[in-house]
């Protein structure tokens, strides 16, 4: 049973949009932090404590300020918390809405949950707790419905390979002669080209820099 409840939100009327629906819920043990790294903080100090919390509602973006920070976002805190406390359900409730992207969530990162930032969402973050306090999964139907009509993307190793020669600063040009080197096939501009062009069509992405900050955020590369 769902008692005890952390929050990690970095905008305060959300933040207080979250304790407001808690409380309806009648889940009077709530607390919550602008920032990852006290969330973090909190979940280790409560398992001390053998206070541990039931469950955590974090954004997935939040805003950096003139205070450092180790852990910059709900990609990183999620599985930094389930590191120290595997059994803690875990509700993203964020404004993303690329299907994708929130696939992702659950087969990257094993949430419980996803609520988006959007009309109605307190109605819905209450059904997701309700169905998580039951121990079932909760998936907003519209969304399903979105990643079920749409061609998602299963990165294969060559796909790997092509996007982390990207991020650690390798020109596109410059990746056939890696490919060859290493014996990797199909290693011609044009394939990799293609490869990289076909990716970015079915995540909806222009640009490399776009693929590559996706596949850091979701843990592929």
């Amino acid at each position: 049973m769902i008692t005890k409840v952390l929050i990690a939100e970095d905008h305060e009327s959300a933040n207080i949009s979250v304790q407001k629906t808690l409380e309806e819920l009648e889940i009077v043990q709530t607390d919550y932090v602008y920032y990852c790294d006290d969330a973090l903080t909190k979940i280790q100090l409560a398992l001390q404590h053998n206070e541990p919390y039931d469950l955590l509602i974090t954004d997935l973006y939040f805003e950096e300020d003139s205070r450092p920070q180790n852990i910059n976002g709900g990609v990183q805190l999620i599985p930094a918390i389930r590191q120290i406390q595997p059994d803690i359900k875990i509700v993203v409730f964020s404004a993303e809405d690329k299907p994708t992207a929130i696939e992702m969530l659950f087969e990257k990162l094993d949430i419980d949950g996803y609520v988006r930032k959007a009309r109605n969402d307190a109605k819905e973050l209450k059904s997701a707790i309700e169905a998580i306090d039951k121990n079932q999964r909760h998936f907003p139907r519209h969304l399903s419905q979105m990643i079920g009509e749409k061609n998602t993307h299963n990165f294969t190793e060559y796909d790997i390979t092509i996007i982390s020669l990207l991020a650690n600063g390798m020109m596109q040009k410059d990746i056939p002669a890696y490919l060859k080197e290493k014996q990797i096939q199909p290693a011609s501009l044009s394939s990799v080209e293609k490869r990289l062009n076909a990716i970015k069509d079915v995540l909806e992405f222009s640009k490399n820099e776009q693929l590559i900050a996706f596949c850091k955020d979701m843990g592929i590369i």
